[in-house]
């Protein structure tokens, strides 16, 4: 029998996003209610109680109360919202976090999809704080790029609708001003940092796409790792990884492009460096769409019914 996935809040970004990729898979059932049906709470319970894997695309009060509705404990929850990611009992979704992370996401009942800028900003870190290349009390820098899509609808509008009162003719738009952004805490805890890294997110007038920046001023790390040092650690930290790609360390370019990897589900890493000045910038190119929200959900999903990791992927 074909385990049943039901989706709840498919008519959203990523919703959708999960529902493309899911479509034609002849090894799932996709369970999809009316849009009477999801306004109605009791269809909805038991859509939620009926399923083998829920996955939540919600706002993260709302998640929360329908993991409350989930009564049956057969019934596996993905949630893609930020309400649980750093919370007790939930195993966070980023396989090529920890070495023994598949495991732990192939057996659980609770896993939480990471967020897109925390995506690129571990895949950066964790490994170098893991090798002992960054200490665990090292004041980070963070600084992102997304794309519109990101902040879904209401963003979408305020890019897309130019009979929206919200619509803005902004190229780049930076935000998080309180830097107080809901995927610090996540970043901080995952990467086993002892403080919270300096996050400075910003969005610009494109659809999808991501970059994530760590800099680095090398001379002032106790160890003073080489680029050879820092590369050889991610290269070896994603060396069997078929999502996740290094650089190679000669591959200097002149630009970025943040789109560079959009309508996928990889993700790029680049070491950038500066001998002399002993300074690096760690860069993670991504499509928020993907890797960073769907892509990740349906990665993890494929964990958990155990099958390739990769199946509808691209």
């Amino acid at each position: 029998m074909k385990p049943l996935i039901y989706i709840d809040g498919a008519a959203g970004t990523t919703g959708l996003e999960i529902r493309e990729r899911l479509a034609g898979r002849a090894d799932v059932e996709l369970r999809t209610l009316s849009n009477a049906e999801r306004k109605d709470a009791q269809a909805r319970t038991r859509a939620l109680n009926e399923a083998d894997v829920a996955i939540l695309c919600l706002p993260d009060a709302a998640a929360r109360d329908a993991v409350a509705l989930v009564e049956n404990p057969a019934v596996r929850i993905l949630d893609a919202s930020t309400a649980h990611r750093t919370a007790e009992g939930w195993i966070y979704g980023v396989p090529e976090l920890e070495p023994e992370r598949r495991g732990e996401i192939a057996a659980a009942r609770r896993v939480s999809n990471p967020g897109c800028y925390a995506t690129g900003f571990l895949a950066l870190v964790r490994p170098l704080v893991r090798a002992g290349l960054l200490p665990v009390d090292v004041a980070v820098t963070a600084n992102a790029v997304s794309g519109y899509s990101g902040g879904g609808r209401a963003m979408i509008e305020e890019f897309e609708d130019e009979a929206s009162p919200r619509f803005t003719r902004a190229v780049v738009r930076t935000y998080g001003l309180d830097l107080a952004h809901k995927h610090v805490a996540e970043m901080q805890r995952h990467a086993g940092l002892a403080h919270a890294p300096l996050f400075a997110p910003t969005v610009g007038r494109f659809y999808r796409g991501m970059m994530v920046e760590v800099p680095l001023q090398v001379w002032s790390l106790s160890q003073t790792p080489t680029t050879r040092d820092i590369h050889g650690v991610l290269s070896s930290a994603y060396a069997d990884e078929a999502l996740i790609d290094v650089a190679p360390v000669a591959e200097v370019q002149a630009t970025l492009d943040a789109e560079l990897l959009k309508n996928t589900d990889r993700m790029k890493l680049f070491v950038f460096s500066n001998e002399g000045a002993q300074q690096v910038r760690l860069v993670a190119v991504l499509d928020n769409l993907g890797k960073g929200a769907a892509g990740a959900a349906v990665q993890n999903l494929n964990i958990m019914l155990g099958v390739s990791e990769t199946t509808g992927l691209h």
